[in-house]
């Protein structure tokens, strides 16, 4: 029985999953705005590759408030920087697009209220 948990605790350990990206992507914010991104919907998707065993490519679209936006690199890089640090990632590649046009509606209730904008 010790074995199987080692295997088990094995695969938990080598395996990326989208809720831990989603997870770190909520500690990701526009320095012009206090609220995480997630929050204000500016992620798309997220799509996970195993290329390896134990080596996982994180695929992360996205977009910005407005496509003029200054910060765009700069959050990117923030996003492709913590996603890094899950352990079992190898490569992260963040695309940023502007198809849909992202609207104050994709926020969740609660980044709304943070803004006042009820």
């Amino acid at each position: 029985m010790a074995t199987e948990e080692k295997t088990e605790t094995a695969k938990a350990v080598g395996t990326v999953t989208e809720q831990q990206v989603w997870d770190v992507l909520k500690n990701c914010y526009d320095p012009e705005i206090p609220v995480n991104i997630i929050d204000l919907g500016l992620v798309y998707s997220v799509k996970i590759e195993e290329k390896n065993p134990g080596k996982s490519e994180v695929y992360i679209i996205m977009t910005l408030t407005a496509p003029g936006c200054s910060m765009g690199p700069m959050i990117a890089a923030d996003v492709k920087r913590r996603v890094q640090q899950i352990p079992g990632v190898s490569d992260v590649v963040v695309e940023i697009v502007f198809e849909p046009m992202w609207h104050p509606d994709m926020m969740s209730e609660a980044a709304k209220l943070t803004l006042n904008m009820y």
